[in-house]
């Protein structure tokens, strides 16, 4: 599979004013801090992490919704970094998201018609091509037409997000960012959304960032899966290695609080002590050793580079990944 989008050393800072009174220094929150990453074309990658991590920060910095401080972000071989006016309005037919909150992305006061349809007018799609698109994405997501001349608040929270999909596909993407589409659902409701979303990338050859912090549902719909931790990645690898034997002891500490299927068999739990860090003053060196069982002096002072330590690939951010390994059971 050929390579669909490179992200190399994106940065998001956000400026934040002084708490010190004639101070000239500013203080800067480092949501998205130097990650770099590659996604083929047909391929979920999974993106984890606790809240405040900048995973939302990094899929609304690639779709330009922000504006990155630094980086380079290439799509389809073409660097859309400084993309700007036409150029960014054209590139949004290829790329697009799906919101965290299904109730809030949707404008109360328009017709479902009206939402879907909107993408396809702004592009000018002619009515009866839009007419019939419509028809055809309420179909593929499961409702039906007689539902376009209803507002949001007449559907439940899956309803919901099952239009959000549809408008998203409103314009035959290619890449589509998924801002934790499920977490708002209800357990049940979120497998028939996942299922979905599979289906529909099968349809039509979809590639997803598919953006969590639940590790079970990435576990089933990504094919790759990225840790962040305070703005960086610590360890990418395929699904099944990740699961199998993550590298990294922040990832092994996220894994080891799934659930098991099987209620009789035992897991070591990993606590991390102390809360996260604040992005807009991290530690030095690494910023897990904080929170790290492993942290030694080297820890305090260097940061550790994203490095592979596979043979398949698998990459990690610690400077101890082979004693982290030998010494933990996950």
């Amino acid at each position: 599979m050929s390579t669909l989008l490179e992200v190399k050393n994106l940065k998001k800072h956000f400026p934040l004013k002084s708490s010190k009174l004639f101070s000239t220094e500013k203080p800067i929150l480092k949501a998205v801090d130097g990650v770099s990453f590659s996604v083929k074309a047909g391929e979920t990658l999974g993106l984890v992490g606790e809240s405040g991590c900048g995973k939302s920060t990094t899929g609304r910095s690639i779709l330009k919704l922000q504006e990155p401080t630094e980086g380079e972000i290439f799509f389809k071989g073409e660097n859309i970094t400084t993309y700007r006016g036409e150029q960014l309005r054209k590139l949004r037919r290829e790329m697009q998201m799906i919101f965290q909150d299904p109730y809030a992305s949707l404008n109360p006061r328009k017709t479902i018609e009206k939402i879907i349809t909107e993408p396809m007018r702004i592009f000018n799609i002619p009515k009866a091509e839009r007419n019939k698109k419509l028809d055809d994405l309420l179909d593929v997501v499961g409702l039906s037409a007689y539902h376009k001349n209803r507002y949001p608040h007449e559907f439940s929270g899956g309803q919901r997000q099952r239009i959000g999909i549809a408008r998203s596909l409103a314009l035959e993407p290619e890449l589509v960012i998924c801002d934790e589409p499920v977490s708002a659902l209800d357990v049940s409701i979120q497998a028939q959304v996942i299922n979905l979303m599979e289906s529909l990338q099968d349809r039509f050859n979809l590639t997803y960032i598919f953006i969590a912090h639940d590790l079970s549902v990435v576990h089933h719909i990504s094919d790759r899966v990225a840790v962040m931790y305070l703005g960086k990645l610590v360890e990418i690898a395929d699904v099944d290695d990740l699961y199998r034997s993550p590298k990294h002891p922040y990832t092994q500490a996220l894994l080891s609080a799934v659930p098991e299927a099987n209620p009789h068999k035992e897991k070591e739990r990993i606590i991390l002590t102390g809360d996260l860090p604040s992005p807009a003053n991290p530690p030095s060196g690494c910023k897990f050793h904080t929170r790290c069982p492993y942290a030694e002096a080297i820890c305090l002072t260097e940061e550790p580079i994203l490095k592979n330590v596979s043979p398949e690939g698998q990459m990690a951010a610690c400077h101890f990944v082979k004693e982290v390994v030998e010494q933990t059971t996950v």
